[in-house]
């Protein structure tokens, strides 16, 4: 006699066109455990099942490779969550593809008041690393209870994770392989430490192999389990716009942060927001605005919240940053002087000390821009 767990885990295991239709077979079944027990009679539950279809049903090996499986994630400290439990993620459980199973690692709740997902290029710049890891920064200032999700892939997944780390939030990597690797290698130390806040999810068994198709797969996970999707850095092409899809299909938000039009990492994102794929965003308090979510302890202005990035800043050192903040570029000191009417023999100095306090950056050309903060 198999266990339920076991049933869902080995139905897992069926390829089929759809995996709405595993739903609906395991609704009119009444369990998967029955469903299983009776795949002989498959055709009298849903006549139109091909020998095929059956065929794998009552294919012995699937349930004996779920009986391995549920042994090694007992060994290995490892959840199994079954779509129509508790603890399965219910904004995922919404979506039509919804696996059947997630394996689990770490303590987190993935049913979490506020659920996030951030992606991006692998190829991140360090204009992007810096607006991910301070939009989760003043993420976790805002709406301390926010979940972030990502792959744990290099580039801006990475940095998002790294950053609620860092900030106290939460975090889950989706994984496109088994809980028995991490891939990619280097972000073993990463994950290790995502295990004591936050956690690791898969919808695959162990000593599966993190083939390209998988990692598409992955995606729907990402996309399905948050209330918003944000991107940060993209090209034309790539996972991120495939996970950002995927959250439009759903009806979920999609947001992405706008770059230089010649940046290539940028275009995915611009192409996003021109056509209405995307809201645009520039910061997390735009993002938490756009949300409607309430901001923690109280509500506040943007004057109040600018004043929480910038507690230390002069309404003269103000002027400077929202001047630099409207240009991703930067400025050149001569166009601060007309735009300011600030002297030259005082701007320098100004800038000079901003520099020090990490407010502004000097850049390539002469020009300033704003830390993103």
């Amino acid at each position: 006699m198999i266990t339920e767990q076991v049933a869902m885990l080995a139905l897992s295991r069926v390829q089929v066109p759809q995996l709405a239709l595993l739903r609906q077979l395991i609704e009119e079944a009444g369990s998967a455990k029955e469903l299983l027990e009776n795949a002989s009679d498959i055709q009298d539950i849903l006549p139109g099942a091909t020998p095929k279809f059956a065929a794998m049903l009552a294919d012995s090996s699937i349930v004996e490779r779920a009986e391995r499986e549920m042994e090694f994630m007992e060994k290995n400290g490892i959840r199994l969550l079954c779509l129509g439990d508790e603890s399965y993620p219910c904004r995922l459980a919404e979506c039509c593809d919804a696996p059947l199973v997630l394996h689990s690692m770490g303590n987190v709740d993935l049913n979490a008041r506020h659920v996030v997902s951030i992606v991006g290029t692998r190829h991140a710049s360090e204009y992007g690393k810096e607006l991910c890891s301070n939009f989760v920064a003043d993420l976790a200032k805002f709406v301390p209870d926010t979940l972030i999700v990502s792959g744990l892939a290099y580039g801006i997944d990475v940095c998002a994770h790294r950053a609620a780390l860092e900030a106290g939030l939460p975090t889950v990597g989706v994984l496109a392989h088994g809980l028995d690797r991490i891939y990619p290698s280097a972000h073993r130390a990463t994950a290790k430490s995502m295990l004591r806040n936050g956690g690791l999810l898969t919808e695959f068994m162990s000593e599966s192999e993190p083939f390209p198709s998988n990692f598409v797969q992955r995606n729907r996970v990402v996309a399905g389990m948050a209330d918003a999707t944000v991107v940060v850095e993209s090209a034309s092409k790539g996972g991120s716009l495939i996970t950002a899809s995927l959250a439009n299909s759903y009806s979920r938000d999609c947001f992405a942060f706008p770059g230089r039009v010649n940046d290539r990492y940028s275009q995915g994102c611009n192409e996003l927001v021109s056509r209405n794929r995307a809201a645009l965003i520039t910061s997390a308090y735009e993002f938490v605005e756009a949300m409607n979510w309430e901001v923690a302890s109280k509500k506040r202005s943007a004057d109040d919240l600018q004043g929480e990035l910038f507690p230390e800043l002069t309404p003269e050192e103000k002027a400077v940053i929202e001047a630099l903040r409207s240009d991703s570029d930067g400025m050149q000191v001569n166009q601060l002087v007309v735009l300011l009417d600030i002297p030259i023999s005082r701007l320098l100095p100004l800038l000079f000390e901003m520099e020090m306090k990490g407010y502004v950056k000097a850049v390539a050309g002469g020009c300033y821009r704003a830390m993103m903060r």
